[in-house]
């Protein structure tokens, strides 16, 4: 039942938003009627394909005499800025095949040659230029979908469509495109194998279709069948292609081998180690098509030591860092695994369990502690049945993960298990249903050699729209579980049992869209040993409602309102602990294109009880006093050669009565220029500033049972009131010779500093008693990295990449610790820093190519 606070939240923000959209509201009978039809996907065209016996020649030349022959598709229909209005300059697009591929042949006609933008970018990168992209739903499940883009360049972008993932562009296919300007037209062809897509063996074939157009000049885009805003998803507004028949899925067969060198110099190393190191590697990647449906991906001995460095930051929070996922097999066709958010492919290869538990006694110094846990390999299968059952199986192996630790009078080395031999297992059912519907079942599962824990997760989910597509409800239950003892010890986990459920309803087409939620995380709900999940032992319930005004109106192109009341207890024991109130808004200038928002956070008193570090929840908690927080954004015209984006936000915070003390203040600041040079050369800065004063935390890394100051307040839960500043610093550089041939640097540099002011002691129910604590606990922490990526496609799904990063930070604590910037940035770069360079050649071998040449 939701809490009576809750539902009069829930009735003020309706209100409030009532007010503001009470003149978009206000409409007439035949107005209503409109927006109900706006509402409704428009039907569906059709298009045939025509079948050819002798394959086409790509060279962005449509005169083979099938191209004539084939019907077009034409008449496309604008998306953006303006919904519903013709192309003013014709679209056609004809598609034929054969037993091997689909092959896409379009015109798109303009006023003049220099109307088409071409900037050069990098692959699966959208650029400053126009596109023409081609949707397939080989399935006709209205749910999941393939796109092929290729710009006016020759840029190949590819991309998955699912539920789970939305608009997933790190999927990668390999295929084949021409493109070429022919007076006021440009001209693209493509041909896309089988061998890239997944489809049921019928003797008759009937896939969703759609084609999209982006004419970047007036910032337009346009689809052949008509794509509302308004109407809830995206694959289920796409039309038919027919015609497509006698035609069956090829064997998927290829081999990706790899090699690849490295030269390592790390300044830092221990003493009676190397300072330059070299490494040479050696693996694969390997699809295959088990059947029609179903792909096995493997990756065998991998090396992700080329991906782009984490942006390591000082962590205050008592949660961890979530960082993105870089390594490409974690990133390409994981859709599946990522249903109900219970994948974190980071903890796969992640920081062993044991590393911070390493220690050095008398006479030894730690030789070496591996970061990251070294996989041996990773394989999943993945696919969709002709009744629209998705199964998806990921698995992944990591060894044994060992410290070495010397004894410096004898110099005998002793190794220290850090993370056992572990296997990760993940396996998904998903069965689409009609009216865009689904319902999915997932497990994941670790385990451990040794005595130390395992651990599985089991969830359910389902979504359930009506036949109008207006209103849904949906749902998932989720039961946590492990059994063992923590890592390097005999004590048992304590989190053996846990659950989660959530439950929602709301209307999901419309100009306004409104969705409720319940839902609870028990106190032992824990699914991180492959999932992430920040705090648990909550009960929340929320409202959320946003209205869009899709039709330009007065000097701008749209306007989109939307809100948010959330209201949160503690599980286990019931108590309150937030309640959260949002309203933000956007919209995009009709000549100017310059878009504007703002986001607006108003938080009446907040009980933090994550905040004091202590083992069980409940019993002590942070209090936060209410306090309302504004942040205004700007951005300007992508389309020029000079792009500036900025934004500015103030925190206030009310008055802590308890004590005599300065109220907290929070202010940020971001500006993030842009500057094209010319179609290949692009330049790009960003700054992200920070400053919180007067803000109460725990006091980071605790208290020390050595360190003299710490002792008289050993047991206790120390705050500090603190101001922190932080400096993001980020600039790079991107060249790109030719649409398969770039060259990426990115530097960046961050720096933050904790000022502590005064103390305080934690009591229960939030009470706070001044502290006489003498220990000077301000800090700094610094980071610096470089990223010089220069890639090569030099044949389809071949490449030849060449990477130097350099990486240094540091930590200063007590008198060494300086808030001057510039201080902080020549420390960094006069510190030693750790020095990379690699190279790594991958080669594609694809059954079907080789057997063509025998």
């Amino acid at each position: 039942m939701l809490h009576t606070f809750f539902l009069r939240a829930c009735f003020l923000l309706v209100a409030v938003l009532g007010l503001a959209l009470a003149p978009a509201l206000a409409q007439t009978p035949a107005a209503t009627a409109d927006t109900k039809a706006a509402a409704t996907a428009a039907p569906k065209r059709q298009l045939a394909a025509l079948r050819i016996a002798q394959p086409i020649k790509l060279d962005g030349v449509l005169d083979e005499g099938a191209w004539r022959e084939a019907l077009p598709a034409t008449d496309f229909i604008q998306n953006r800025p303006k919904p519903g209005p013709h192309e003013k300059y014709p679209t056609e697009v004809r598609v034929l095949y054969d037993d091997a591929a689909i092959y896409v042949g379009a015109i798109m006609h303009d006023v003049a040659a220099d109307s088409i933008p071409r900037e050069l970018t990098a692959r699966d990168n959208f650029g400053n230029t126009d596109f023409i992209g081609i949707f397939l739903d080989t399935y006709h499940d209205q749910l999941n979908g393939y796109a092929f883009f290729v710009t006016t360049g020759g840029v190949q972008m590819d991309a998955r469509y699912s539920p789970a993932g939305g608009e997933d562009f790190n999927w990668n296919a390999v295929w084949e495109s021409r493109t070429a300007l022919r007076g006021t037209d440009w001209v693209a062809e493509m041909r896309i194998p089988y061998s890239a897509i997944r489809f049921s063996t019928a003797d008759v074939q009937r896939w969703g279709l759609n084609f999209m157009r982006q004419r970047k000049r007036d910032n337009a885009a346009y689809f052949w069948n008509e794509v509302k805003p308004q109407v809830d998803g995206f694959v289920n507004q796409w039309g038919d292609l027919t015609g497509v028949q006698g035609v069956k899925p090829p064997l998927r067969l290829s081999l990706t081998p790899y090699v690849s060198g490295y030269v390592n110099h790390n300044p830092l190393s221990a003493d009676g180690t190397k300072q330059l190191t070299t490494r040479f590697n050696g693996g694969a990647d390997l699809k295959w098509g088990i059947n029609e449906s179903f792909t096995l991906d493997a990756t065998l001995v991998p090396d992700f030591g080329q991906v782009q460095s984490d942006n390591q930051v000082l962590n205050l929070s008592p949660f961890e860092v979530q960082f993105n996922e870089n390594r490409p097999f974690f990133t390409e066709g994981t859709e599946l695994f990522n249903k109900g958010n219970l994948f974190y492919s980071r903890r796969v290869g992640a920081t062993p369990v044991g590393f911070y538990g390493v220690t050095a006694g008398a006479n030894e110094l730690i030789v070496s502690n591996p970061s990251e846990t070294p996989l041996l390999n990773a394989t999943k299968v993945s696919g969709r049945t002709s009744k629209g059952l998705g199964v998806g199986v990921f698995n992944a192996l990591s060894n044994d993960t060992y410290a070495t630790i010397r004894n410096t009078e004898t110099g005998q080395e002793r190794q220290v298990l850090t993370q056992p031999f572990s296997n990760y297992n993940i396996a998904v059912l998903d069965q689409s249903l009609k009216n865009n519907s689904y319902v999915s079942l997932i497990n994941t599962n670790v385990t451990r050699a040794g005595s130390t824990y395992d651990a599985n997760v089991t969830g359910g989910l389902f979504r359930f729209a009506n036949k109008a597509n207006r209103y849904a409800i949906d749902g998932r239950a989720i039961y946590s579980r492990r059994r063992g003892t923590e890592f390097g010890t005999t004590n048992q986990i304590n989190d053996q049992d846990g659950y989660k459920y959530r439950l929602g309803v709301g209307k999901i087409s419309g100009n306004f869209t409104w969705n409720l939620s319940h839902g609870i995380e028990s106190d032992t709900y824990n699914p991180n040993d492959l999932g992430i999940l920040f705090g648990n032992n909550n009960i929340t319930e929320s409202l959320d409602v946003s209205y869009g005004k899709y039709q330009p109106f007065w000097k701008v192109n749209n306007l989109y309102l939307f809100g948010n009341v959330t209201h949160s207890l503690l599980y286990k024991p019931t108590l309150y602990q937030a309640l959260n109130f949002y309203l933000g808004a956007n919209t995009t200038f009709t000549k100017s294109f310059n878009q504007l928002g703002f986001d607006l956070n108003v938080d009446p008193v907040t009980h933090d009880f994550y905040e004091p570090r202590t083992a069980t929840l409940g019993e002590y908690y942070v209090r936060v006093p209410e306090n309302t927080r504004f942040t205004f954004f700007f951005n300007s015209d992508s389309r020029k050669p000079v792009a500036i984006n900025w934004n500015a936000g103030f925190q206030s915070y009310g008055h802590d009565e308890r004590l005599v003390r300065a109220r907290r203040t929070g202010y940020s600041l971001g500006f993030y220029p842009r500057y094209r040079v010319n179609t290949h050369l692009t330049f790009r800065y960003s700054v992200d500033w920070s400053l919180r004063q007067n803000q109460i935390g725990y006091v980071n890394g605790g208290l020390d049972a050595a360190q003299a100051l710490d002792q008289p307040f050993l047991g206790q839960i120390l705050l500090g009131r603190r101001n922190v500043a932080t400096v993001a610093n980020v600039a790079s550089v991107a060249y790109t010779f030719t649409n398969r041939m770039s060259f990426t640097l990115r530097v960046r540099h961050y720096t933050s500093n904790v000022r502590y002011l005064d103390f305080t002691t934690l009591g229960k129910d939030g009470a706070e008693t001044p502290a006489a604590y003498q220990r000077n606990r301000d800090n700094t922490y610094n980071a610096f990295n470089v990223d010089a990526v220069y890639s090569w496609w030099f044949a389809p799904g071949s490449q030849i990449s060449v990477v130097w990063k350099n990486a240094g930070s540091t930590y200063l604590q007590a008198n060494e610790a300086t808030p001057q910037f510039f201080d902080n940035f020549n420390n960094t770069i006069n510190t030693p820093h750790n020095n990379s360079l690699s190279v790594k050649v991958l080669y594609y071998l694809d059954y079907l190519t080789l057997k063509r040449h025998r």
